[in-house]
């Protein structure tokens, strides 16, 4: 502890730059702080400052030897807020960035949120990236592959995409039968936001352009005006389970909407993980883990070719 107690007097010398200003901090007199300094370049058989009568400056081992004890200090300190929070229950504030279509994960936060009432959520929904640390985030929830090398995750969830229209729509205009009767069709496309394309659809050429209909980022927007009759959807299975079982909507060409796609959570990899991140890490896995949205084509309708 005399060596932990050395290395952050270091590190707050090398923050201030002086040793009187250190000392001012700690309650100690300059002297005692650059006697503290000297023993651990003593034991360490290397200088970390240089001196003058006027400044102080670090040696590059002493540049070296300070990132590895702010990370040293970094890892304490997350071993004493997990301790601490371990003997009192997970508390504290979580910021999590979630997928803007909310309603897969609104019972699941619901229940988090009665089960641990001392965790305080800052939910923040968009679809566009997120960098965890420089955004401030605990955990994203996202689709897709892990490109960051230094996050960790585990799998929520898989869903299909299906491509749907009304009742009425499909009494107007038909269904279609194959891709090139698809790009008949009126389009409710959606862009990235991240990208600004339009999301691909199946059975359709990527450059293909969309007929006359609409494109926006949301997906509640497209379940309405599929509903209401304006064209076509491709949609995520969970955003129109309640639609589709009511006959509101039908599914069009399920054999050419397979593909699932994965939920997946996502947070910094770290030595200490928070119990409070630790509890909402398994508790979404556990509301969510291994259910498919869509695993069993809906009895596809048979309106009449376009």
């Amino acid at each position: 502890m005399d060596s932990l107690g050395g290395i952050a007097m270091f590190v707050q010398v090398a923050d201030s730059g002086s040793f009187s200003a250190t000392g001012r901090l700690l309650g100690l007199s300059s002297s005692a702080v650059g006697k503290s300094v000297a023993r651990m370049e003593a034991r360490l058989g290397a200088r970390l400052f240089q001196r003058s009568t006027r400044h102080l400056a670090l040696t590059a081992e002493g540049e070296k030897f300070l990132q590895r004890c702010k990370r040293i200090l970094a890892e304490v300190e997350a071993a004493e807020r997990e301790l601490s929070e371990a003997s009192s229950g997970p508390s504290g504030r979580l910021r999590i960035s979630l997928p803007r279509y909310s309603g897969l994960f609104e019972p699941a936060i619901g229940a988090f949120m009665q089960a641990y009432p001392a965790i305080e959520l800052d939910l923040d929904f968009s679809d566009a990236m997120v960098n965890l640390v420089s955004d401030g985030f605990d955990a994203a929830v996202r689709t897709g592959e892990l490109a960051d090398s230094s996050l960790m995750r585990r799998k929520l969830c898989t869903f299909r995409r299906l491509l749907v229209a009304s009742p009425a729509y499909l009494a107007r205009h038909g269904g279609p039968a194959d891709g090139a009767a698809l790009l008949r069709h009126a389009r409710l496309d959606y862009r990235f936001p991240a990208t600004g394309r339009l999301e691909p659809w199946p059975l359709m050429d990527a450059l293909a352009q969309p007929a006359s209909g609409m494109v926006c980022n949301s997906v509640e927007m497209r379940v309405f005006l599929a509903l209401q009759g304006q064209g076509i959807a491709y949609l995520p299975a969970f955003a129109v389970q309640r639609e589709l079982a009511a006959g509101q909507l039908v599914s069009l060409l399920d054999a050419h909407t397979q593909a699932r796609t994965a939920f997946w959570l996502l947070w910094p990899a770290s030595s200490h993980l928070p119990p409070r991140l630790r509890v909402f890490i398994d508790f979404l896995v556990a509301q969510l883990q291994d259910q498919t949205f869509g695993a069993r084509p809906s009895s596809e309708s048979s309106p009449p070719a376009a």
